[in-house]
């Protein structure tokens, strides 16, 4: 699937990369054989002037040549040597003049006899001086690298000099006759390169799926977006397990900021189940975590890209809204199935009423009538006086109700608690929480059995206990109960609703700076402490 279109006239990403290595590769190779040219040119250059300044040198120590200088017909004896020593070396000249610029050979006859004062670029002043000079000039025959060394006489004294070149067209031809040794280490690393930046540019193609840089640019505005927007956490870890992207949702859930991007899980999530599953240490799906004061839903799935592991995807849902309502609807199920036993206990006692009546005993029925409705009402009525809010009071008559289907006998002991008492529906969860743990401990065992609920207002505290005549808590295990995830029970079911129940209520005693307790005493002992300092300032 394209995610855009590019423009018909623009060369696609790899073809840009390609045109543009080629053209640096170019450039570069292009550089490098001028550099390369002209130092080879100035090797030759020096090679030769090295060279016409030995030949000049043995020229201005011949004998014949000295002693010719300064006859009148010294041009026949000096000549035929020049040309013969000019001729042996291969150079392009070798001229001989006397102390008065007057050449006594020349490759041209013509100019022997002549002077070489009059010609341009030539100013032997300098060797009359008794210098030696190498370097490029311009004489007749042209442009040369030539030497001039003076002649001396036996005396010392400077009669005249000898001037030996070599040819600028020489020079050249050398150079272009060994270009083909010079240029192939040049085309042979231009072809690499070339092939080189050939496959790099396929390769930057598959790396980028074929997509183009504003398909690129796309894609990533299209990935913000999304993640970001969305309402579920997401976290993206490469293979070594450190983050790699993280949402907003998902800083939210885990408290934690856009700076943990580049770090690894154990480094930002707190020791716990979430940790391991997040890890990928404890596989599933639709793991239920608790973080803070929030229950989520974990799924972790691993990566692959063309057979390759690149990392994992963690997912987090928030479902702790949802799973307040469903204990909510559990609680509702459990009374609802206690009230449907109470129907059929009102219907046999109904029954026994009413034999009562037609066999005309009236006051045994009163009696019976009484028995049965002052029980409850009695119940309700010291619920209500002592723990004043209707919600609490409604909660436990309500597991009074299930713990008396279970054939469970439940007490509930409490001193006369403040009227108004915030976060009541905490309370009322972490309660419910506890009663049901130790209703299922008691059950686990058959009939019978009993729970002793107690609240009171200890030193500014509300102290909120449950004991059950289970068989209480193994004492290596007092600390691993209140982890989300952790259970004795066989779950029948899915067992990944199972293990929170403690870890909720753990989690509501440190949001209120209490703590929590749990002792064996002819059964299991939870006890809670709340300061009702800090219930008072739930809200504010």
């Amino acid at each position: 699937m394209r995610i855009g279109t590019t423009s018909a006239r623009r060369p696609r990403l790899s073809t840009q990369l390609l045109l543009l290595q080629l053209a640096i590769i170019v450039l570069t190779v292009g550089v490098a054989s001028v550099v390369l040219y002209r130092h080879s040119r100035n090797d030759l250059a020096k090679r030769a002037g090295a060279k016409s300044l030995a030949i000049a040198q043995t020229v201005a120590t011949d004998r014949q040549v000295v002693a010719s200088l300064t006859r009148p017909d010294g041009a026949r004896v000096i000549d035929p040597i020049a040309e013969r020593i000019r001729r042996a070396t291969g150079a392009a000249f070798v001229v001989v003049a006397n102390r008065h610029g007057i050449r006594m050979s020349h490759p041209n006859p013509k100019l022997i006899g002549k002077s070489l004062l009059h010609d341009p670029g030539e100013n032997p002043a300098a060797t009359f001086a008794g210098q030696t000079f190498v370097g490029e000039q311009h004489g007749s025959l042209g442009w040369s690298m030539r030497a001039k060394v003076p002649i001396r006489n036996a005396h010392g004294r400077v009669v005249g000099l000898v001037s030996v070149g070599v040819l600028e067209s020489a020079i050249t031809s050398e150079l272009w006759s060994s270009l083909g040794t010079i240029l192939i280490p040049v085309l042979v690393a231009l072809g690499l390169a070339i092939a080189g930046a050939f496959l790099l540019a396929r390769h930057v193609k598959r790396q980028t799926f074929g997509l183009e840089p504003d398909e690129i640019g796309a894609l990533l505005e299209q990935r913000e977006a999304m993640l970001h927007g969305v309402r579920e956490g997401t976290i993206t870890l490469d293979p070594a397990g450190r983050i790699t992207l993280i949402n907003d949702e998902a800083q939210r859930l885990l408290g934690v900021g856009a700076d943990a991007v580049g770090w690894g899980i154990e480094n930002v999530v707190p020791d716990g189940r979430v940790r391991d599953v997040l890890a990928g240490r404890i596989a599933g799906q639709d793991e239920v975590v608790v973080v803070g004061d929030r229950v989520l839903v974990a799924n972790r799935m691993p990566v692959e890209v063309r057979g390759r592991s690149i990392g994992a995807v963690v997912t987090l849902r928030d479902r702790t809204e949802l799973d307040a309502l469903s204990r909510e609807l559990h609680d509702v199920r459990n009374l609802a199935d206690a009230l449907r036993a109470q129907e059929h206990d009102f219907q046999h006692r109904l029954h026994v009423i009413s034999g009562l009546i037609e066999l005309g005993r009236y006051d045994d029925a009163v009696a019976e009538i009484n028995r049965s409705s002052l029980l409850h009402q009695e119940l309700a009525a010291s619920l209500v006086d002592r723990i004043g809010d209707p919600i609490l009071a409604a909660l436990l008559l309500g597991k009074a109700a299930v713990a008396s289907q279970h054939g469970v006998q439940l007490d509930v002991h409490a001193t006369e608690l403040p009227s108004q008492l915030e976060d009541v529906r905490g309370l009322v969860s972490m309660l419910g929480n506890l009663i049901d743990n130790a209703l299922e401990s008691v059950s686990a065992g058959g009939t019978g059995g009993h729970v002793d609920v107690t609240l009171q207002v200890e030193g500014g505290e509300l102290v909120l206990s449950v004991h059950d005549s289970g068989p209480g808590v193994d004492a290596a295990l007092t600390d691993e109960i209140f982890r989300d995830g952790f259970t004795t029970k066989v779950a029948r079911g899915d067992k990944r609703k199972r293990g929170l129940g403690l870890a909720l209520v753990s989690q509501e005693v440190r949001r209120r700076n209490g703590s929590i307790a749990v002792e064996n005493v002819d059964g299991a002992r939870f006890t809670v402490r709340l300061p009702l300092r800090s219930l008072e300032e739930v809200r504010s």
